[in-house]
């Protein structure tokens, strides 16, 4: 497999404290990996530092070989990678579809001109859309509730709808944030089905999870991040099994 994603000697200062430090690792194409750890290790930093949210203060980020360090978020969504959010980030105004078709804004071609004066290219390209994001929906089930304000929602559905948002981006890499954090049994298990349809669609998954037994189960690899560095990898069932997991994560 094809390497997309590789995180070379990583590092991230506020003022005197390293956030993250001399982090590596690489994610190939088709896989899914999962990021798993306490509050305050750094989980989210790194992903922030991945979509551009924040600089680097040192090493690399690649992304099908080529660097990305400190780009902006919109050149870095352009080149394929999507993410969520730890607490959902909706637009609670606006219906479930038109969220999906908001998500589509970086793959769109059309200008306020020929917006504004309806002209048949841009009538093609909504059309386009909007299948598109329909077919989105139908992936996690929510097509049946398109026209529902996304508010409305119970939080289950809403943490679907913002995985299907990113996903209506195109990514080749999809972040995760925390996704299955305050569901319950049966809302983790849909989740988990929307992203082995994801990954079976050609989308490489990198997820981060306090949630390790969840995480560990739905990835085939797993990193163990504690202080901003890696203290611990390999495959996910081998993880699952480790002494050191089991009392810090799964309470054995």
């Amino acid at each position: 497999m094809a390497c997309l994603l590789s995180v070379k000697n990583l590092g991230k200062a506020f003022g005197g404290l390293m956030a993250i430090y001399d982090l590596s690792f690489d994610v190939s194409t088709g896989q899914i990996k999962a990021l798993i750890g306490p509050n305050g290790a750094g989980k989210t930093t790194l992903f922030n530092l991945i979509t551009g949210v924040y600089p680097i203060s040192q090493g690399q980020i690649l992304f099908e070989g080529k660097k990305v360090n400190n780009l902006p978020p919109y050149l870095i969504a352009n080149l394929g990678v999507s993410r969520t959010f730890q607490t959902v980030e909706l637009f609670g105004n606006m219906t479930v579809l038109e969220n999906v078709m908001v998500g589509r804004h970086t793959r769109t071609g059309s200008g306020m001109i020929s917006c504004g004066f309806r002209m048949p290219w841009m009538k093609k390209e909504e059309n386009e859309i909007y299948t598109e994001s329909m077919r989105i929906l139908a992936l996690g089930s929510l097509d049946a509730k398109a026209d529902m304000p996304s508010a409305s929602l119970p939080l289950g559905e809403q943490k679907i709808l913002e995985v299907l948002r990113a996903l209506a981006t195109k990514p080749k890499l999809i972040l995760l944030d925390e996704p299955a954090a305050g569901l319950n049994e049966s809302e983790t298990l849909k989740m988990c089905d929307l992203f082995y349809a994801i990954r079976e669609s050609g989308v490489t998954i990198l997820l981060i999870e306090q949630n390790a037994k969840a995480a560990l189960q739905i990835a085939a690899y797993g990193y163990v991040l504690e202080t901003g560095s890696i203290v611990l990898e390999g495959p996910a069932q081998q993880l699952l099994k480790d002494p050191k997991v089991q009392h810090a994560y799964l309470g054995k």
